[in-house]
């Protein structure tokens, strides 16, 4: 399926999408199963999307659109690849789940350990929020202590403990960010600043012997994409190791994404636990953590540290995550690092010629545009873009049959669906839309 050239029409009844959304409403808080869906960060009416196929969704109003937003994150070979459709299908068919071991998780599960070394033996699980919870439970078993270092802008899932903002400085414990987390669990949390080793020296200065583990995004993308500086991940691998602290990558977004080996291949640095989630789904409810064969003997019922799931390791989930890594090649890596280089490069020339400050932070497929002068290194210079602009920018490009993510510090996704012209489309909306 392409989208179309020039404005996006109407095919179905307009009030299709009003109806639904009204229906959503009446069910779901704000609408909505996760809170980004409800647009309130862009403006303007969500979409109700029906179907995909390659690079392009469709809505229930008829509109088709070039996705970016790609299931934020797993879809890396596109809508209804048909390999990938095909291996659900046969898991389906054959019944399950069953509550047992199957070929398809013990198959997925090599071909993770093969593509990362550093993950010599894993726990599947059905989301990515229940990875990290886990991943840092085996953290504190291994190491006997109770507190864990995280990144302002980082988001980890949303367990209670991760849940946690900034207090009066570094040198306090964390505050509460949800209602319901108690100020308990937050303190278990204590925030440095992306990109700053001296602030995580800190931390472990004035609580010595206390961190378990430090956990990060290896490449931040859920404040928009902010790459690691050079040296920042080998200066955490140091100081971890120094305290006695394990580092914990959280992988969900760069994963096979960034390269087949994620993040740890990409840069060169080895963590001690690997927590997983999106592509190794292929687009199903997926997550994983793991690491030394040493600290997942602590998970029960090889060790004390009890994390059970009924749906874990899913066969329809399986199927649909092996059948993704197996299409992963070399080729494929090297074309999206062709695609979003053009995508980079196209948005920033649209803007510079428009006079708009702009830039761009981008590694591999993965791309934010922030609407400021240079690229944000952490969490506070991400503030200072303006997301008024982006959120007129978000509407003229869906206006132009462009779908971004629907908020100005999410990721862009690119796809091994997407063309070319698919890109170069876009770079011609984004240069309409700055110069309006």
């Amino acid at each position: 399926m392409t989208a179309p050239d020039g404005p996006v029409t109407v095919q179905a009844q307009p009030a299709a999408g009003a109806d639904w959304r009204r229906r959503a409403e009446s069910l779901f808080p704000g609408g909505v199963n996760s809170p980004v869906r409800a647009y309130r960060a862009v403006g303007g009416e969500p979409p109700i999307i029906v179907s995909g196929e390659g690079a392009t969704v469709r809505d229930v109003d008829g509109r088709t659109y070039v996705d970016y937003v790609g299931a934020f994150g797993p879809l890396i070979l596109g809508h209804a690849r048909p390999e990938v459709v095909e291996a659900v299908r046969r898991e389906t068919e054959a019944g399950g789940p069953f509550g047992a071991t199957t070929p398809a998780e013990v198959e997925l599960g090599g071909a993770i350990r093969d593509a990362m070394p550093s993950v010599e033996r894993l726990r599947f699980v059905s989301s990515g929020t229940e990875a990290a919870m886990s991943a840092l439970r085996v953290a504190r078993a291994a190491t006997g202590r109770d507190l864990v270092v995280k990144f302002e802008g980082g988001y980890h899932g949303h367990a209670d403990g991760l849940l946690a903002q900034a207090g009066s400085g570094l040198a306090t414990l964390s505050l509460p960010a949800s209602a319901g987390v108690t100020a308990e669990a937050a303190a278990q949390t204590l925030l440095a600043r992306y990109n700053d080793p001296a602030s995580v020296r800190a931390l472990f200065e004035r609580n010595p012997g206390r961190v378990a583990a430090v956990i990060v995004e290896p490449v931040a993308a859920n404040m928009g994409v902010v790459p690691p500086v050079p040296g920042f991940l080998e200066q955490l691998r140091e100081l971890t190791a120094r305290h006695g602290a394990l580092l914990v990558f959280d992988e969900v977004i760069t994963g096979f994404r960034v390269a087949r080996g994620g993040a740890q291949a990409r840069y060169h640095v080895t963590p001690d636990l690997t927590v997983l989630g999106k592509i190794i789904g292929g687009g199903m409810p997926v997550g994983a953590y793991g690491g030394r064969a040493g600290l997942l003997d602590l998970v029960a019922p090889a060790g004390p540290v009890y994390q059970a799931g009924t749906l874990s390791g899913h066969p329809a989930a399986m199927a649909a995550g092996l059948a993704t890594l197996r299409l992963l090649d070399a080729t494929v890596y090297a074309r999206l690092e062709r695609l979003g280089a053009r995508l980079e490069d196209g948005l920033r020339s649209a803007a510079g010629d428009a006079g708009r400050a702009l830039s761009v932070g981008r590694v591999g497929s993965l791309l934010t545009v922030f609407f400021r002068g240079s690229a944000p290194r952490d969490f506070d210079e991400v503030r200072e873009a303006d997301p008024e602009a982006f959120a007129r920018f978000h509407g003229a490009m869906r206006q132009a049959g462009i779908l971004l993510p629907p908020a100005s510090q999410e990721a862009w996704f690119l796809s091994a669906a997407h063309t070319d012209e698919d890109v170069e489309r876009t770079v011609e909306a984004a240069r309409a839309a700055f110069r309006a």
